[in-house]
């Protein structure tokens, strides 16, 4: 009985001491949490100088190494982002470093891209910046960039690119570091200029502005100290793992009318998506009128005119027998209902923007197979009625 008694009171006393699975699985997790935390606190640990194109950073001033750290906790939180970071590098770095590299100017400066965009062309700020470089329309403008309803060239990489190229190159000559150079391009020119005079401090480091720039260099700094060694960071990606850069053929266009896109597509022996994808530039479903250098997939340059050539003239010769002249009455909700497609579709064929109105006599092309029908019965002579298919909503849509 007393052995009895022994063995149970043994039993009791491990159920006291031993933890619960529930108990061990909490306390793993914890260690996990910690060696995570510990990994994070020594990734902050920069054991040689940095600079930013060549131009230290005084990591021995107590507030720098702070706000350097705050960048660099704050990109490491956003994992997603910094593998795609990696991953589009190896396809836009390559020509960043050409063009740098041709304009004797640092290499360093390729990580603004990075810090501006994440690489991504259609990438847009709250101040109304865009593109990889992220211009202002009146910037952009200033460095000859066509921005408009149709085209937005602040999304070509290759014209953005040398754009912000020479805008740095201008900045430097201005400043005199690249530190500034980088700050200005963020801020503006005047914005730091003035500061400068106001401050009496020549200085990046040393200036006060606006919360935005004085963040901006050290978001740049964390970019090429992640990119530069991603291995330390916990980033390891294979060669197979980034995305290659596209090959693409370079052809002109000159036309005296908007294209339709699905026309340089069929030209290039593609599909509609691709176009737009090649040349992010293009904004709508028409290239406009005028010359232009239009990227098509690699290899189908060849024959690329004379396919563009006849596939035009049939456009424009179907496009004359799908005219339909607007009656007193219509709208374009009971005209898209009557030739059975969609009112956006009509909008995208005339360039009518939401909110424009149509109004009898104006001429709409609409690409229906209930058109030619309707057209060659009127020719031969039925009498012309406005569309009553269906009660209007309210105004002319």
């Amino acid at each position: 009985m007393k052995q009895m008694y022994r063995f149970t009171a043994v039993i009791f006393s491990l159920t006291i001491f031993l933890p619960s699975a529930g108990a061990q699985e909490s306390i793993f997790s914890s260690q996990q949490s910690s060696s995570v935390r510990q990994e994070l606190i020594n990734s902050l640990k920069i054991d040689k100088q940095l600079d930013f194109c060549g131009e230290a950073v005084p990591l021995h001033e107590a507030e720098i190494k702070e706000r350097l750290e705050r960048e660099l906790l704050f990109a490491l939180d956003n994992n997603d982002a910094i593998i795609l970071w990696l991953k589009r590098a190896n396809r836009y770095f390559p020509h960043i470093e050409k063009v740098l590299k041709e304009n004797s100017m640092p290499d360093d400066l390729k990580y603004i891209a990075i810090a501006e965009s994440a690489l991504k062309p259609h990438a847009t700020s709250n101040k109304g910046a865009v593109g990889y470089w992220q211009f202002i329309e009146s910037t952009g403008s200033k460095y000859g960039m066509e921005i408009n309803s149709d085209i937005d060239e602040r999304r070509n990489f290759f014209t953005s690119t040398q754009k912000a190229i020479t805008y740095l190159k201008e900045l430097y000559t201005l400043f005199g570091s690249w530190t500034l150079a980088a700050a200005a391009y963020n801020m503006g020119e005047e914005g730091l200029r003035t500061d400068i005079l106001v401050q009496k401090v020549n200085n990046y480091y040393q200036l006060y502005l606006p919360q935005e720039t004085q963040r901006y260099i050290f978001r740049i700094l964390t970019v090429k100290m992640i990119m530069s060694n991603p291995g330390k960071y916990g980033f390891f990606l294979s060669k197979e793992d980034l995305y290659q850069q596209i090959p693409f053929d370079s052809v002109e266009i000159s036309a005296s009318q908007p294209v339709p896109i699905h026309i340089v597509a069929q030209a290039a022996k593609t599909y509609f998506k691709i176009i737009k994808d090649l040349n992010p530039h293009i904004k709508n479903y028409y290239i406009p009128a005028g010359r232009w250098q239009i990227m098509i997939p690699k290899g189908s340059a060849g024959g690329f005119h004379e396919r563009y050539e006849s596939l035009l003239q049939q456009w424009l010769t179907e496009k004359k027998e799908r005219i339909y002249i607007v009656k007193q009455g219509d709208n374009l909700s009971n005209i898209s209902a009557h030739f059975n497609v969609p009112v956006k579709a009509i909008m995208i064929w005339n360039g009518i923007n939401n909110g424009k109105k149509v109004s009898p006599g104006d001429k709409l092309i609409i690409f229906s197979k209930s058109f030619k029908l309707e057209n060659i019965n009127s020719k031969n002579g039925t009498p012309e009625k406005p569309i009553m298919t269906m009660p209007s909503s309210g105004a002319n849509q």
